[in-house]
C-alpha cells in the first residue's frame, strides 16, 4: 500500500491536495500488507519535517464539500434519490458501505514508528496528539455508522488472528476514543492556525463528539450518558473560557450569518476548524454551481426547517393561525434575519448584483426554497469555481453543545444561555431566551416526543437553534439519529405552499414569477417559469396545497433497524466472528 503525501503552504495556509491510499481488496488483505512500499520506517520519521509531511497527509479525513451537500435530512434534498440516506433506500451492500479500515492503518503506523523521531518530546507528543484525534474521529465515525465495531490500536502483522476479531463493544471502544481525546488535547499546541488542528479544535471536536455520544446513549437507553455528557460540557466551556474565539459579527443582523459562510478565508474568530481552497492552487468547490445550475444538485429545503425559525419577536412561527397554508411572501416576513440569509426569499439579490432581485428557481429548488448559504458572487458561477473556505466546526456550534450538554444533565441556567444561545441570538438580531419563561412548544414536541424532564423546553429550544444555526453544516442527519426521532426522516419532502394553480407573484412586486399549469400553454411570457403539474410537480392537493418532492418515493423508518448501517456482505464471510447489525 503506497501513500503519496502532497501539501502546499502559500500565505501561511496549509492545502492539503492528497492522500492516495491504494484501497485493498477486502479487510484480512489491507490488514496483512506492508503498509509502505514507497516510505520506509527505518529511514523516514526522523524530523520534524518528515512527521509534519505525514500528518499532513491525514488531513485527507477531514470533511470537504459534503458539508454544504447534506443531503441525508429531513432538512435539505436533491433530485438524487439514490443518494438518500433514508430508511428504504439502503439495502446490505456486497462490499465498501462504510466498512473501510484503509485510514485507521495509516495513523496506526504513524503512530508505531514515529517513536524514534530526532525530535524534542513536546514536539513528538504534538504529533502523537493530532494522530490520535485522527483516530477517535474515525473510530467516533464507525461507532456512529455501525455501533459495535473491532478496536485496533496497532497495525496487525502478517498472520496476526486479530484481523479475525468480533466486535468490540461499543462502551469499550469509545473508552479509548476518550483516551485518544484527552491526549490530544493535552499534548496538541496552540499554532494558531483554523487549517490545521490545534489545540483549541481538538477541544471542540471532543465536545462534538462527546455530546453525541452521550445523548446517543442517553436516547438509546445505554449506560453512562451523563458521563459523556459531563466531557461534552466541561470541553465546551474550556473553549469559552479561553476567550480565544468570538461570533462574527459587525452589528449588521440582516448581513452577518451570511457573509459569514462567503469570506476568503475563513473568519479566524468564529471558524475553529476549516477546509481551505485556493483557485490559483486548482483546489475548488462548487457550492455556487451546487445552490444555482438544476443539472448539478437541484438543494432544496423543506416546509419542516422554514417552519422552526422564530417570528422576529421570538415567537413561533407554528404560533400564527393558518401558518402551514401561509403563501411564499406571507410566511417569510418578520422572521428570524437567518431565514433570508440561508434560502432566498422576497427581495434577494446576489451580493454583487444588488439591483437584480431574484425570486426562487424551481428550476434549481424542487420545494422552491432555494439555498444561498455559501453562495458567493457571480464571478464564481462556473463549475467547480468557488473557493471560500469551509467551516468544519466553528464556534457557533461549541456554544450549542455546551447548552445542549447542560440543559440535557438537567443543569442549565440563565448563565449559561446568556454565554452560548444568547450569543447566537444577539448576532441574528433575535430576543434572548429566557429561561425562567420557556414552554413547552408543542410542535418540538411532537417532533422529539421522547423529551423529557423539568428542562424539556429548554432542550427542545436549543434544538431548534441548532438545527437554525448549522443547517448545510453536515449536523443534522447525526442529530436525529443521536436523539431517537429517525421516523421524522419518513416524512414526505414537502415545500412551499400555493392556494391556486395559475399565475403567481411570489414577492408582491407586481410581476409574476411563476405560473402553475396542467398542460403547457402554446406561448410564454417572457421571465416567467412554468410550472406543469404532472409526476414531477406535484401539489399536495391537486390544484393547491405544498409542493412535493419525490412523490413517489416510499419512505419509512424501521425503529428496529435504522439506527446503524448494515456490514457489507463479504466481510461476514471473511470474518466469521462478525454478527450483522440487528434488522438487517
Amino acid at each position: 500500500m503506497s501513500i503519496h503525501i502532497h501539501t502546499l503552504k502559500t500565505g501561511g495556509r496549509l492545502l492539503v491536495l492528497a492522500l492516495a491510499v491504494t484501497q485493498a481488496a477486502c479487510n484480512d488483505d489491507f490488514m496483512d500488507r506492508n503498509p509502505l512500499d514507497a516510505l520506509s520506517p527505518q529511514t523516514y520519521f526522523k524530523t520534524e519535517s518528515e512527521l509534519s509531511s505525514y500528518i499532513t497527509g491525514l488531513y485527507s479525513y477531514v470533511p470537504s464539500t459534503a458539508i454544504y451537500t447534506d443531503d441525508q435530512t429531513s432538512d435539505n434534498i436533491d433530485q438524487k434519490v439514490q443518494n438518500l440516506t433514508v430508511a428504504g433506500q439502503i439495502t446490505v451492500p456486497t462490499t465498501g458501505g462504510g466498512w473501510s479500515w484503509t485510514f485507521l492503518r495509516s495513523v496506526n503506523f504513524y503512530l508505531e514508528n514515529s517513536k524514534g523521531a530526532n525530535v524534542a518530546p513536546e514536539v513528538a507528543a504534538h504529533y502523537a496528539g493530532i494522530a490520535r484525534l485522527f483516530r477517535a474521529w474515525f473510530y467516533h465515525d464507525m461507532v456512529t455508522r455501525f455501533g459495535d465495531v473491532p478496536w485496533y490500536g496497532h497495525t496487525l502483522a502478517p498472520g496476526d488472528t486479530a484481523i479475525y476479531k468480533a466486535r468490540d463493544p461499543r462502551n469499550v471502544v469509545m473508552d479509548s476514543v476518550l483516551a485518544d481525546l484527552n491526549y490530544a488535547v493535552a499534548n496538541i499546541r496552540d499554532i494558531g492556525s483554523i487549517e490545521q488542528i490545534d489545540k483549541w479544535a481538538a477541544l471542540a471536536l471532543k465536545a462534538r463528539i462527546a455530546l453525541h455520544e452521550g445523548t446517543y446513549r442517553r436516547y438509546h437507553g445505554i449506560d453512562d450518558g451523563q458521563a459523556w455528557l459531563r466531557e461534552a460540557a466541561d470541553a465546551a466551556r474550556q473553549v469559552i473560557d479561553s476567550h480565544v474565539f468570538k461570533l462574527y459579527t459587525t452589528g449588521h443582523p440582516e448581513t452577518d450569518y451570511r457573509d459569514l459562510f462567503i469570506q476568503d478565508p475563513a473568519n479566524p474568530g468564529e471558524v475553529i476548524l476549516s477546509r481551505a481552497f485556493d483557485k490559483t492552487q486548482g483546489i475548488v468547490h462548487n457550492t455556487n454551481g451546487n445552490a444555482l445550475t438544476g443539472t448539478l444538485g437541484t438543494p432544496s429545503f423543506t416546509k419542516s426547517l422554514v417552519n422552526t425559525y422564530l417570528m422576529r419577536d421570538g415567537t413561533p412561527f407554528t404560533d400564527l393561525p393558518g401558518h402551514d397554508t401561509l403563501a411564499f411572501y406571507e410566511e417569510t416576513r418578520n422572521r428570524d434575519p437567518r431565514l433570508a440569509q440561508t434560502m432566498r426569499t422576497p427581495g434577494y439579490t446576489r451580493i454583487d448584483k444588488p439591483a437584480v432581485v431574484l425570486a426562487p428557481d424551481f428550476n434549481v429548488s424542487g420545494t422552491g426554497y432555494q439555498p444561498i448559504k455559501f453562495v458567493t458572487a457571480t464571478t464564481f458561477d462556473a463549475f467547480d469555481n468557488g473557493q471560500n473556505d469551509l467551516p468544519v466546526i466553528r464556534y457557533a456550534e461549541v456554544l450549542l453543545i455546551y447548552a445542549e450538554a447542560k440543559a440535557e444533565l438537567g443543569e442549565l441556567t440563565q448563565g449559561d444561555l446568556d454565554i452560548s444561545v444568547n450569543l447566537l441570538r444577539d448576532r441574528g438580531g433575535m430576543p434572548h431566551m429566557n429561561l425562567a419563561a420557556l414552554t413547552v412548544d408543542p410542535v418540538l414536541a411532537a417532533d422529539y416526543p421522547n423529551v423529557g424532564g423539568g428542562q424539556a423546553a429548554a432542550i427542545l429550544e436549543i434544538r431548534r437553534e441548532r438545527r437554525v444555526e448549522l443547517v448545510l453544516e453536515g449536523r443534522r442527519y447525526d442529530d436525529l439519529m443521536r436523539w431517537k426521532v429517525g421516523p421524522l426522516l419518513a416524512r414526505p419532502f414537502e415545500g412551499m405552499y400555493f392556494p391556486h394553480i395559475g399565475d403567481i407573484d411570489m414577492d408582491h412586486n407586481g410581476t409574476i414569477d411563476i405560473s402553475i399549469v396542467q398542460t403547457n400553454p402554446a406561448s410564454r411570457a417572457p421571465g416567467v417559469q412554468y410550472l406543469l403539474l404532472g409526476s414531477v410537480f406535484t401539489l399536495t392537493d391537486g390544484d393547491h396545497g405544498k409542493v412535493v418532492m419525490h412523490a413517489n418515493v416510499i419512505k419509512t423508518f424501521d425503529e428496529n433497524k435504522n439506527y446503524l448501517f448494515p456490514i457489507p456482505s463479504t466481510e461476514l464471510v471473511l470474518n466469521r466472528n462478525l454478527v450483522q447489525n440487528p434488522g438487517w
